[in-house]
């Protein structure tokens, strides 16, 4: 049984134990499993757009790994593969909230984060929910290392295991309460938030991944009171004519700038 086989088979319970809890302890109470955008986010995004993109980032990052003599050096051999993990994990951290922050405040970069903020409801499998273009950037800068720096094969699985679940985790309609753990790692809590649309721009902050801490450090975090305020709205009500299509979601991006739907920037 290839390590990839098992990393599937552990994302597939991930999201299966993601979904008992939302039934038992939702965060929302008025949210659907089979919400509005449910198939088209697990089918298309979820399936097909991850299985494409994979293959051509992999591809590419192999491609390049065959034409440099980078596997003569194997930088990280003799590091123990868990403190890889770790190195991996908190320094494409700290890039996705500069990137993502960055996002948020560059009106083009936010053309191609609109998709991402555009479902209603916000669950488990809205976090797969991610323009082909992001996902190529960001994933490009997180595996790269990982192959070109030659760290141990598992290395790239636990990773893009540990990016997944975190995923679903952050985005699920589950409430968690994390206490004071909040303050160093990501969860629901604090990235519901990110994802709401009321009248106070809470979107513009919280945007770390999984680790908090960078939120706190910055100045971006914005966490009141589970039991005094949670969101009300999701989505992008600046512009309600988003579409419901995969393609058409990915052309939308690419439609004349108007600053009249420019949600982030005003």
């Amino acid at each position: 049984m290839s390590f990839e086989f098992v990393s599937m088979i552990i994302i597939t319970a991930a999201a299966i134990v993601f979904i008992l809890l939302e039934k038992s302890f939702p965060y929302s109470r008025n949210q659907k499993l089979l919400r509005e955008g449910f198939f088209n986010d697990f089918f298309w995004y979820t399936i097909f757009q991850s299985y494409v993109l994979g293959l051509m980032i992999f591809g590419f990052l192999d491609f390049i790994y065959s034409k440099t003599n980078l596997g003569e050096y194997r930088i990280l051999k003799d590091i123990p593969i868990i403190y890889q993990i770790i190195m991996f994990v908190i320094t494409h951290d700290f890039y996705i909230y500069w990137f993502h922050r960055w996002q948020h405040n560059n009106k083009y970069l936010w053309r191609i984060h609109e998709a991402h903020h555009s479902t209603k409801d916000v669950d488990w499998l809205s976090g797969s929910r991610s323009h082909s273009f992001e996902i190529l950037i960001n994933q490009t800068i997180e595996f790269a290392p990982i192959i070109l720096l030659g760290a141990s094969p598992e290395v790239a699985v636990i990773k893009g295991m540990i990016s997944a679940i975190w995923g679903m985790f952050i985005h699920s309609n589950i409430d968690a309460r994390l206490g004071k753990m909040q303050y160093i790692i990501n969860g629901p809590e604090m990235h519901r938030w990110h994802h709401s649309d009321d009248e106070g721009k809470e979107y513009q902050n919280n945007y770390s991944t999984k680790l908090a801490v960078w939120d706190w450090i910055f100045g971006t975090a914005f966490f009141p009171d589970p039991d005094l305020r949670k969101p009300v709205n999701y989505g992008l009500k600046e512009i309600p004519d988003f579409p419901k299509n995969y393609f058409k979601q990915h052309l939308f991006a690419f439609r004349s700038y108007s600053d009249s739907n420019q949600q982030a920037m005003n």
